[in-house]
């Protein structure tokens, strides 16, 4: 095993340098014998550790040949493959998130909570929640010896502020949209308050006429939605398609595309503090 620290003597001065880092660092004698006795405790202090580590690689190989070499991305497709359809794709989104670069190809066994805390440190409130999430799933599958960073440690993520769209901010917003079925689309955000998820994918099929009810499947909680409308919501349903989706286009279009889209309608309305998840609050 080769030493972690070599001597050398400048200005009649012994120092000790680390290899690994190039650090240097005064032993402050002028003694070769006592600089060397100096520098076997450093050497016997770091290689013990070293020791230790390799010992327990030795055991943990044994019984899990990938244990030392399986990294923080490993972790992150092997949860986004638990996950499906939305979620799954909230996932990849969250993973590429640029402050988990810090240790995406870093070896979970080679990880010290101070590289969670960096990240953290140079994340957002999203890379809080699923670095978290990432750091338990890796507990819960053995992946790691032991928790990295105590559960009461974990800064406590601090949400902006939720509120909900305004009448007038709505009616500015429909005002300004060109494209019927995205104008559409938010008339029945308005209306319903449903998921964008979920009012993407309606379909006439879903509407009741001779009753004035709409139904929808809630894809969160798994449960059928059935509300009554009226004549506005009405007059807004047969200016759209009468078969099929409701919403054709929109109905492809992945959950991000169509809150960036309405995000640059309120950025050109100098609308700020809401996104389109915000209809379910108004």
């Amino acid at each position: 095993m080769k030493p972690q620290f070599s001597l050398y003597r400048r200005n009649g001065i012994y120092y000790a340098q680390d290899t690994q880092n190039g650090k240097q660092a005064s032993l402050r004698t002028r003694d070769e014998a006592a600089a060397k006795a100096l520098l076997h405790s450093k050497n016997e202090a770091s290689r013990q550790p070293i020791l230790n580590r390799q010992i327990a690689l030795a055991y943990l190989s044994a019984t899990d040949a990938e244990a030392a070499k399986r990294q923080w991305r490993f972790v992150m497709d092997e949860m986004t493959a638990t996950k499906q359809t939305v979620t799954r794709d909230r996932y990849v989104t969250a993973w590429a998130d640029h402050a988990l670069d810090l240790i995406r190809d870093l070896p979970l066994l080679d990880t010290r909570a101070d590289h969670l805390l960096k990240v953290l440190r140079t994340g957002t409130v999203s890379t809080n929640v699923y670095l978290r999430r990432l750091h338990n799933f890796a507990l819960d599958m053995n992946w790691l010896p032991k928790s990295l960073v105590p559960r009461r440690q974990w800064p406590k993520p601090v949400y902006q502020e939720k509120r909900a769209v305004t009448l007038a901010e709505h009616e500015a917003i429909l005002a300004r949209e060109r494209n019927p079925e995205r104008r559409a689309f938010y008339q029945l955000a308005w209306h319903l308050g449903a998921a964008q998820t979920d009012l993407a994918m309606l379909t006439a099929e879903d509407v009741d006429w001779e009753q004035k009810v709409i139904s929808f499947f809630r894809r969160k909680t798994k449960s059928v939605a059935r509300l009554h409308f009226g004549a506005g919501l009405a007059a807004v349903l047969q200016d759209l398609p009468g078969s099929g989706p409701l919403f054709p286009y929109l109905a492809t279009v992945r959950a991000g595309d169509r809150a960036t889209e309405f995000k640059q309608r309120c950025r050109g309305l100098a609308i700020k503090g809401v996104t389109l998840h915000s209809y379910r609050y108004a």
